[in-house]
């Protein structure tokens, strides 16, 4: 079925490192990607989307691409703040269904 994979686990980067994080995904035909931020104490709320091939996300310095010959939909940031501390989910959405599928980045 459907799914999304991060590999790495907890980051810790100095404030202005470049930072990106890796999302890969398994899907048939064209799935809605998404990545969403979750602050401490807070619950997760929209980074950014996109819909469908070449198509670029971004808000508040990050960005994301939607390549889908890698199949990839990795998230950077030029420059990281003590700010961009937080938990960041990968996640898809099947166009078709509704179904979603998720997984978690802890920065």
């Amino acid at each position: 079925g459907d799914s999304v994979t991060q590999m790495q686990g907890p980051v810790t980067l100095s404030e202005r490192a470049f930072l990106i994080i890796n999302c890969t995904y398994t899907a048939t035909g064209y799935p809605s990607l998404f990545w969403y931020v979750q602050y401490p104490g807070e619950g997760p709320q929209l980074l950014l989307k996109a819909a469908k091939d070449d198509d670029k996300g971004s808000n508040k310095g990050f960005e994301a691409t939607y390549r889908k010959e890698t199949t990839s939909f990795h998230l950077e940031k030029d420059s990281v703040q003590e700010s961009d501390s937080a938990v960041y989910f990968c996640a898809l959405s099947d166009t078709v269904t509704g179904t979603a599928r998720g997984v978690e980045h802890k920065l």
